[in-house]
């Protein structure tokens, strides 16, 4: 049995190297040392890669889901407001006869992008195939259907030049693919509010060309919208003269409380406004819900892969019992001690984080190259448009979010660290070196 006393002078590595601060070049040498594989010590190699993978796998898969969900709200959003009006004006007293005049003032409103006078009505759409299916029909002018770019900008097939003719209509794509329809086909419109007669209301039926086949990128509105111009939409629905609503697009979305008051008072007539929060508040809050869930339950992901962690350090600590006595009988202090442990479970967690990171950054950076991979592999549509209304998965990097799985990831592999590297330092070298 060995007895060793406390050295009077004690000398450590660090000392002898010139550096003996804290996280100076010897702890950081032990600390890579303690990490690097053994054959001998195959347990802790295992757990410590164990728990490099969990951390790479559970950033990566935080920073991934964050972002599609991120893409989603705001891809969502673009085609929602680009379709449909930040501000929607209703008539209270009378109807919408004086539309022109009211779209002209509220024009003139600073910040008010465009306004839409608009006639809507739900009707049932029959082309070449098919029983026929539900469509709404929007009323709009010329001019307005151009400056809508979410569907000018994207007509497939057709011109916007042959639609502003004002004798056909536009559709989306898929519900071209539904009825068999192609440019200069018949379309169909059937509404039951039609002529009134002695034997009551007779629906109207209607064929009218297909000039423009657009494709938004949302399936509801691809499915389901059909565009007619203005006066002819007025024409079909009674509505000879007025328009239903008046839509307004501002070029801040988020700040339409602040121009509620100022378009009220350029309508210059009694109106009651609905601004877009209010029509899809329901949608919007369950995905706000769902994205803060998910962060949630990921976070739990990289919890585990924090405690694998510590059951690492932990072992490591039992193995590497004898070379820390050593240390101590040398002159290393119980603090030294201590930061060698924790850079060495921090190592793990910076490792992991930083691989999670490039992983995820990647994925979100190819993710639709990926989705039509996955299709070709699997031969199926993974993404289901119809369900997901989106055509493609979105993926949008929020880099405040980015940096807060980071540091959360960071934060986790610290706290980790500090119980096992507390054990290290306070092992008593007596001890661990009595039967030795």
């Amino acid at each position: 049995m060995i007895t060793l006393a406390e050295p009077a002078t004690p000398v450590t590595a660090g000392d002898r190297n010139g550096s003996a601060g804290p996280f100076s070049g010897f702890e950081r040498l032990v600390a890579w040392r303690y990490l690097r594989p053994r054959r001998k010590e195959a347990a802790v190699s295992i757990v410590t890669i164990i728990s490099l993978v969990g951390v790479t796998l559970g950033v990566a898969a935080l920073i991934i889901v964050m972002a599609v969900m991120n893409g989603f709200r705001a891809e969502l959003l673009d085609r929602i407001l680009g379709l449909n009006g930040h501000i929607i004006i209703s008539p209270i007293d009378r109807k919408l006869d004086d539309y022109d005049a009211v779209a002209k003032r509220i024009a003139g409103v600073g910040g008010v992008e465009m306004v839409v006078p608009l006639v809507e009505g739900q009707a049932l759409a029959t082309g070449n195939i098919g029983a026929g299916s539900g469509v709404l029909v929007r009323g709009v002018r010329g001019e307005d259907f151009v400056s809508q770019e979410a569907v000018s900008d994207n007509i497939r097939e057709g011109s916007v030049a042959a639609y502003l003719t004002g004798d056909g209509v536009a559709i989306g794509m898929g519900m071209a693919n539904d009825l068999g329809l192609a440019v200069g086909d018949l379309i169909k419109i059937i509404s039951p509010d039609g002529d009134v007669t002695p034997f009551g209301t007779t629906p109207r039926v209607k064929s009218y060309p297909v000039h423009a086949i657009f494709q938004m990128g949302m399936s509801e509105y691809d499915r389901s919208i059909i565009f007619m111009p203005l006066e002819e939409a007025q024409l079909y629905f009674n509505q000879e003269g007025v328009v239903q609503v008046i839509e307004v697009f501002i070029d801040d979305p988020d700040a339409v409380d602040a121009y509620r008051e100022p378009i009220e008072e350029a309508a210059d007539r009694p109106i009651y406004t609905v601004d877009w929060r209010q029509r899809n508040q329901a949608f919007f809050s369950a995905l706000l819900i769902e994205r803060n869930a998910m962060f949630m339950i990921l976070s739990i992901v990289v919890l585990v892969a924090s405690l694998n962690i510590v059951a690492s350090l932990i072992m490591m600590v039992k193995e590497k019992a004898r070379g820390v006595a050593i240390l101590r009988t040398m002159g290393a202090t119980q603090a030294s001690i201590l930061r060698i442990f924790i850079m060495a479970g921090v190592g793990v967690g910076f490792v992991g984080t930083a691989a999670g990171l490039a992983i995820g950054v990647l994925f979100c950076w190819n993710i639709r190259h990926i989705q039509r991979f996955v299709n070709w592999v699997s031969g199926a549509e993974v993404w289901d448009p119809t369900i997901r209304f989106l055509s493609e998965i979105p993926a949008r990097m929020n880099p405040y979010e980015t940096i807060a799985v980071v540091l959360l990831s960071l934060t986790l592999s610290l706290l980790a660290a500090i119980l096992p590297a507390w054990r290290a330092a306070k092992l008593d070298p007596v001890e661990a070196l009595r039967y030795e």
